[in-house]
């Protein structure tokens, strides 16, 4: 099949984009609250153990005087995964309604949904690289907690919402598609 537009190759439609776009987008809804509520790290010391959910590890930050690295997670940790998850829902609300509102709007929020997504796992990286270096047998330690498991499952759920929802669905109202 070609494009009527630019005569461009289009490929099948993916089945059931919404349906699957939607179970993913509540899976990640569900898990973002543990994600956010449960600790992501545990680290011990000789003198201390301490587990750290992720507002936590901001609140840190903050107070230490780290406050640009401090609003820096808190937006890629926090508000970046919540935000992914109402921009689908929206694209995904709006592309069943087949609503002819805002096409080439949504269309540039669904681009910018996708390359956060490529960026989506640094959060996850960098906990597995303290984990990698904090590793001082008895004397020191950190481990992932169970808040890390979520956050990184809030993430390939949101990867893989984005991946699915198939973004033609956006202008097929203003062509007549079915």
């Amino acid at each position: 099949m070609s494009c009527p537009r630019c005569a461009a190759v289009v490929h099948v439609r993916a089945p059931r984009s919404l349906e699957r776009t939607s179970a993913y987008l509540l899976a990640a809804a569900i898990l973002y609250i543990p994600a956010n509520v449960l600790p992501v790290m545990h680290s011990s010391s000789l003198l201390v153990n301490q587990d750290d959910t992720i507002l936590s590890g901001v609140v840190y930050l903050l107070r230490s005087g780290s406050w640009p690295l401090g609003v820096l997670v808190f937006f890629a940790s926090i508000m970046v995964p919540l935000l992914k998850i109402l921009a689908l829902v929206l694209l995904v609300w709006m592309s069943a309604r087949r609503s002819r509102a805002h096409m080439l709007a949504r269309a540039r929020l669904y681009r910018v949904v996708e390359f956060i997504g490529r960026w989506s796992m640094l959060d996850i990286f960098a906990v597995t690289v303290l984990v990698a270096l904090v590793r001082m047998g008895r004397l020191a330690s950190v481990l992932p907690g169970p808040g890390a498991l979520a956050f990184a499952a809030v993430v390939v759920l949101t990867l893989l919402a984005a991946a699915s929802f198939d973004a033609r669905l956006i202008w097929d109202p203003a062509h007549g598609d079915v």
